[in-house]
């Protein structure tokens, strides 16, 4: 794959993460949309692939464990999810501080 193959197969990664980013709730988006696109290029391949597992997820379970009212089991997810509550609340993109 040349360079340009790659950037545009890069862009086309990065569009189909934003439109599965967006949901149905706002406080998810006021959540996922920042993170997406401020840290996912810094994070490592498995923190990656588990944002990318993370964002298939209902709403409901999305919902509550961004929300703090409970934590996935699995470790893997547990951590994504950690990261994504911590960058909300010391970025600024933190609006779900009154939530």
């Amino acid at each position: 794959m040349d360079q340009s193959s790659t950037a545009t197969a890069a862009e086309a990664e990065r569009k189909r993460l934003y439109w599965h980013s967006r949901r149905g709730m706002w406080e998810l988006d006021l959540l996922l949309l920042p993170f997406l696109e401020n840290c996912y290029d810094d994070l490592s391949a498995d923190d990656k692939a588990a944002y990318r597992d993370l964002i298939t997820e209902e709403d409901q379970d999305l919902f509550g464990w961004l929300m703090r009212r409970d934590w996935p089991q699995d470790p893997v997810r547990r951590r994504i999810v950690q990261m994504i509550v911590d960058y909300a609340e010391t970025s600024g993109h933190g609006h779900n501080r009154g939530l």
